[in-house]
């Protein structure tokens, strides 16, 4: 697969259409993981910008509030960004190892079972790693364990 980081720089996920397939096309067609690699990268850029600016925010508005109120409200605030920003970063490891699935060829198919996870579910998932029945049993037996 050819390294295409400097196309993926150009995209933003606004700017990527979602994948059109066509009659009798092969499934994770190297037009298609391109496609993928792509919406991925651009994801993960635009995360990572996210991450940029919230620390130069952070830099910026941390101020040593003499009122109480106002320095809990900023707190709590930084720590809101701070969870997101968590959140995000879990993301972008999942993103990066789904980009490895690419460069190995074994992305696209459900990790349980094998069978394709299916275009339109990656285009609403791209880090999905389960087909949608895989899922559905995963979130089943988590609930029945979970309460």
């Amino acid at each position: 697969m050819p390294n295409n980081s400097a196309k993926a720089d150009s995209y933003t996920l606004r700017t990527i259409s979602p994948y059109k397939e066509k009659k009798g096309e092969e499934y994770m067609n190297p037009q298609q993981l391109e496609h993928f690699q792509s919406l991925l990268l651009a994801w993960r850029r635009e995360l990572m910008e996210e991450v940029d600016r919230t620390m130069s925010h952070m830099k910026d508005e941390a101020a040593n509030f003499p009122d109480p109120a106002d320095r809990a409200s900023q707190e709590e605030e930084f720590s809101l960004e701070l969870r997101t920003r968590d959140r995000e970063r879990k993301l972008i490891k999942k993103i990066d190892s789904t980009l490895e699935l690419i460069e190995s060829a074994d992305y696209g198919f459900c990790d349980a079972c094998g069978v394709e996870i299916g275009i339109r579910r990656l285009e609403a998932r791209p880090t999905a790693t389960l087909c949608v029945d895989c899922k559905t049993l995963d979130e089943i037996k988590e609930k029945q364990i979970g309460g």
